[in-house]
C-alpha cells in the first residue's frame, strides 16, 4: 500500500506572515512539524507542497535538510498545488493531508487515521470535530483527489482542497472518532496568541509528547492560554462567505 503525506507550507499569512519559520528554542515551527510528520511508520514518501511566494526558498531548504521532496505551485488555487505536487512520486494509493502550521502533529494518529481508512475502505476520511484544532489529519484515495481537481468549481473548494471530497464522501462511518471532546483546544498557529501558546507548551514539555498530553496541560493551565478562543478555521469561513459573492 503506497501512502503519499502531503504538508501544505507557505510563507503568505494575513494574520501572522512567516508564521512557520517562526522559532522556538532555535528551531522553526516547520522543523518541528516535520520531525514529528515524519514519525508516521505509515506513510511511504512526503512532500512539502509550498508556493511561488517570495521567500519560499526558506520552506524549501529546510524540506531539502530533512530530505523531503518539495513542490512549488499555485498560492491560492492549492487543490491544484496539491495535485500538481503528487507527480511527483509514483502514484500512490491514498494521499495524507496536513498542514504546517500544526507543528504538534501527531504522527501515531496520522498512521491511527491512514490504518482507520484502509480498514474500512474509504475513499476520505477525516479526525473529527473531536480533536483539537492542530491535530487534524485527512486520508483519502488519490482517485478521489484526482475528481476534485478535475470537476470542484468553488472558491472554497480549489483554497481548501478537500471541501468537494467531504461533500461527496463523508459521513459519520467516514470520521475517526475520540471517546472525548477536546474541539475547544487550540494545538494551531494562525495568530501570535497561537505562537505563545505553542512556545509554553514546547518549552515546559518538548516536543516528543502524543497529542493528549499537550491538552491535559492547556486544560489544567488554562489561564496561560490566551490563544483557546479563537475561532476555528477561520480560514474556511472566509473562503465560504467568497462563494457566496
Amino acid at each position: 500500500m503506497r501512502v503519499l503525506g502531503i504538508t501544505q507550507a507557505r510563507i503568505g499569512s494575513t494574520r501572522l506572515p512567516k508564521k512557520i519559520l517562526l522559532k522556538i528554542e532555535n528551531k522553526t515551527l516547520l522543523e518541528y512539524h516535520l520531525e514529528r510528520a515524519l514519525q508516521s511508520n505509515k506513510v511511504t514518501d512526503w512532500i512539502v507542497a509550498t508556493t511561488n511566494e517570495i521567500d519560499s526558498n526558506d520552506i524549501v531548504e529546510i524540506a531539502k535538510n530533512f530530505g523531503i521532496k518539495y513542490f512549488k505551485g499555485d498560492t491560492s488555487n492549492v487543490l491544484k498545488r496539491f495535485y500538481e505536487a503528487t507527480k511527483l512520486v509514483e502514484r500512490p494509493d491514498y494521499v495524507v493531508r496536513i498542514t504546517s502550521d500544526c507543528p504538534l502533529i501527531d504522527p501515531k494518529l496520522i498512521d491511527h487515521v491512514i490504518d482507520f481508512a484502509i480498514q474500512n475502505k474509504l475513499h476520505y476520511c477525516r479526525t473529527s470535530e473531536q480533536f483539537p484544532d492542530g491535530v487534524d489529519v485527512e486520508v483519502f484515495t488519490y482517485s478521489i483527489l484526482v475528481d476534485a481537481y478535475t470537476n470542484a468549481i468553488l472558491l472554497s473548494d480549489k483554497e481548501h482542497v478537500t471541501p468537494f471530497m467531504r461533500r461527496k464522501f463523508e459521513n459519520e462511518a467516514s470520521l475517526f472518532k475520540f471517546n472525548e471532546d477536546y474541539h475547544h483546544i487550540r494545538l494551531t498557529v494562525d495568530e501570535m496568541a497561537d505562537f505563545d501558546a505553542i512556545k509554553l507548551l514546547i518549552t515546559k514539555l518538548g516536543s516528543k509528547l502524543i497529542w493528549r498530553e499537550y491538552t491535559k496541560y492547556i486544560e489544567e493551565n488554562e489561564s496561560l492560554f490566551f490563544n483557546q478562543k479563537i475561532v476555528r478555521n477561520e480560514g474556511y469561513i472566509k473562503s465560504l462567505e467568497k462563494d457566496d459573492k
